[in-house]
């Protein structure tokens, strides 16, 4: 039993890939499709959410240098002895746990949508594991053990599952202009709130789409080269600040010797434009597949169900919106991250969230494009960048013993804002 429980969670659950793949495959062979077209449906999907796990691979990887950029800067922000779990500490110690959570929440879900007006069901791969995790490294902290540990976390991953999709679809179907597919990531708090300011003080006629180049700078439409200069100048500021600081930015960027700092920079944008190329691929790969495959599940399983997909999904529809959103909130989040570390709000070493800031915020990004434009976008992101570094230094009580380090790097949007709430209860029930 452990053996079959085991390969489901990590062969089948914890494979982004093979699982959209096989899901595509059960909607395809429902509509009793010909053997090659259900063969050809799911190697497709599954080929779509690999070239995109692979775009985003990319690209984080081509900015995290700008993370080891921001500690040289400060290196009184790095923590002396580390004292808790860690990420992989409750990895080994509750895989079990983390893996019935997954398919009680899973098949809660469905139930849902089944018999319910609420449609969406959550198909992110890796987020069906890490929000398990997160919850039963909180409900763990807090004092929870045994069943009552993975009771909690069941009933607060089958919450999440079912209420945030559904919550943020209104503004997805604001994007895409209809219902065949939702988000299921956490960028939904980032994205409401982004979306909820462009919608008050933007102006949607105005798009960050529609931004008007002059002819000789017609390329910058592309965003993949657009997108490359803008982390190549970004590379280039952070190394004149570390020259002006006295920082060594080649040590700190481990530059090769052979190399200058502009072919470096040039490097990394270059990295950066690739990835998102390549991510817009798997993107328009998967969805080309997933979604007609889904429709079989929909009519026969799930009346009317709609598929919870990553948050790159959306990229495509606003691309300019995805960049600014990014730039601009890691703009307003460093600017707080200075002025909270300056004064020393929070008990906790707070790091810049260069991977939530692309990811997510780039996301809440496109949500605010459709609701307020170019403006919108600016404001409703720069505001998304406050939020996220104020709830990391927030959440921190409830992650310290546990997974601080892991949400110092992946956290400040639904990580960090459902674990204070799910925190909160867990105390009171411990």
């Amino acid at each position: 039993m452990e053996y079959i429980l085991n390969f489901i969670v990590n062969d089948v659950f914890g494979n982004a890939s093979i699982f959209i793949g096989l899901i595509a495959v059960v909607g395809l062979m429902i509509q009793r499709k010909k053997f090659s077209e259900v063969l050809s449906g799911g190697v497709k999907t599954a080929l779509g959410q690999l070239i995109l796990s692979q775009g985003t691979s990319i690209i984080s990887a081509s900015i995290a240098g700008l993370s080891t950029a921001y500690l040289a800067l400060n290196p009184t922000s790095v923590t002396g002895e580390i004292t808790e779990i860690g990420a992989d500490g409750i990895s080994n110690m509750f895989g079990m746990q983390i893996g019935v959570v997954m398919l009680i929440a899973f098949a809660v879900n469905i139930l849902v949508a089944k018999f319910t007006r609420w449609k969406t069901i959550f198909l992110t791969g890796h987020m069906l594991y890490w929000f398990p995790f997160m919850f039963i490294a909180v409900g763990y902290g807090a004092g929870l053990s045994g069943t009552t540990l993975v009771v909690f976390s069941a009933i607060f991953t089958a919450i999440y599952m079912i209420v945030t999709p559904n919550l943020l679809q209104p503004f997805v179907r604001a994007v895409t202009g209809d219902n065949s597919f939702a988000i299921g990531h956490p960028t939904n708090v980032v994205s409401l709130i982004a979306g909820f300011l462009a919608k008050i003080f933007g102006n949607k006629n105005k798009s960050t789409e529609d931004i008007n180049v002059p002819k000789s700078l017609d390329f910058l439409k592309d965003i993949g080269i657009a997108s490359a200069l803008i982390i190549f100048v970004t590379y280039l500021v952070f190394a004149g600040i570390m020259a002006v600081c006295g920082v060594n930015f080649v040590e700190v960027f481990g530059i090769n010797s052979e190399l200058s700092v502009i072919t470096f920079a040039l490097v990394q944008g270059f990295t950066f434009g690739a990835g998102i190329t390549v991510m817009m691929l798997g993107v328009r790969m998967m969805i080309a597949e997933i979604v007609p495959a889904f429709k079989g599940i929909s009519e026969k399983i799930v009346p009317d169900a709609i598929p919870a997909l990553d948050c790159a999904v959306l990229f495509p529809y606003a691309p300019n919106a995805m960049v600014i959103g990014f730039i601009t909130s890691l703009i307003t989040s460093t600017i707080t991250l200075v002025i909270v570390s300056a004064i020393g709000c929070f008990d906790t070493v707070i790091l810049p969230l260069v991977v939530t800031c692309c990811f997510e915020v780039g996301c809440a990004g496109v949500i605010a494009n459709a609701q307020g434009g170019l403006r919108g976008t600016v404001i409703g992101t720069a505001v998304a960048g406050v939020f996220m570094i104020l709830m990391i230094g927030v959440g921190a009580p409830f992650f310290m013993s546990t997974i601080n380090q892991w949400i110092l790097v992946y956290g400040g949007q639904d990580f960090s804002v459902w674990g204070i709430i799910s925190g909160l209860i867990a105390n009171l029930i411990a």
